[in-house]
C-alpha cells in the first residue's frame, strides 16, 4: 500500500492540485492519516470482514477526496463499492483517480445518502465527521445494513451520549493504533428493524440503489 499511497498523493498533486482534496502533503503522513486510517479499520474488524465477505457490497458516504473508498476499492478488488458524495466537483476528481488506478469495482454518485433507499444488504461507512444519530437518521434501508463509522479516541467527549437512535443497535467498537495519529475507534452499528423514513409515502421520492447500479 506504500507505493500506492505514493501514487495517489502524486495525482493529488500533480493532475487535482487545484481542488484541495487534502491538506496532507507529507509522503509519510499522507501514508499513515489517509490510507492506513482508511484501510486498517475495515481490514481488522473482525465482524465487517465477515459480513463483507457475505454482503459483497460497501457503501461509503462523503468520500470527500476518496477516503476511505479509494483505498479500500483498490485492497479488495473482489468486492463492490459504491460512493456518494454531496459536492460534484469533488465526485468527479475522485472518479479521474478510481480511473487513473483503474479500479472496476467502484461507482460514483452525486447524490446525498437521504436521497437513496438502500435495498441491497451492505456495510456503510461514514469517515467524515458527523453526529452520529444524525447520520443514521439520513439512512433509509429495507435490508439489514452495517454502518460503520470512524471515530477518534475522544469521540464521546465531543459528542456526548445521548440515547441512540430508536430501530439502531451498537454490535462492535474497536479501538486501533494508526501511526503518526491519536488513533481511530471504528464504532459498528445494526439497524433491528426498518430505519424510520422508510414507509411508503417517503419512498416515492427516494432512489433506489438497485436502480443506481
Amino acid at each position: 500500500m506504500k507505493e500506492f499511497s505514493q501514487k495517489y498523493l502524486k495525482f493529488l498533486k500533480d493532475d487535482l492540485g487545484g481542488l484541495n482534496l487534502t491538506r496532507i502533503l507529507d509522503d509519510d503522513e499522507f501514508y499513515q492519516k489517509q490510507i492506513l486510517d482508511s484501510v486498517i479499520p475495515i481490514q481488522k474488524t473482525k465482524l465487517i470482514r465477515e459480513e463483507l465477505e457475505k454482503k459483497k457490497l460497501l457503501i461509503d458516504v462523503g468520500f470527500g477526496g476518496g477516503f476511505p473508498i479509494i483505498p479500500l476499492s483498490y485492497l479488495f478488488p473482489e468486492f463492490k463499492f459504491v460512493g456518494f458524495e454531496g459536492r460534484g466537483k469533488k465526485v468527479k476528481a475522485v472518479q479521474k483517480i478510481a480511473d487513473y488506478f483503474k479500479l472496476k469495482n467502484i461507482s460514483l454518485f452525486h447524490k446525498r445518502i437521504e436521497e437513496v433507499l438502500i435495498d441491497f444488504e451492505a456495510i456503510i461507512t461514514f469517515k467524515a465527521v458527523g453526529n452520529i444519530n444524525k447520520l443514521l437518521s439520513c439512512i433509509h434501508s429495507t435490508k439489514t445494513v452495517y454502518v460503520c463509522f470512524y471515530k477518534g479516541p475522544n469521540f464521546l467527549e465531543k459528542e456526548g451520549n445521548e440515547p441512540l437512535l430508536k430501530g439502531w443497535r451498537l454490535v462492535d467498537e474497536n479501538e486501533f493504533e494508526i501511526p503518526g495519529t491519536e488513533g481511530r475507534v471504528l464504532l459498528v452499528y445494526k439497524n433491528i428493524s426498518v430505519p424510520r423514513g422508510t414507509s411508503s409515502k417517503n419512498k416515492i421520492n427516494l432512489v433506489k440503489l438497485s436502480d443506481l447500479l
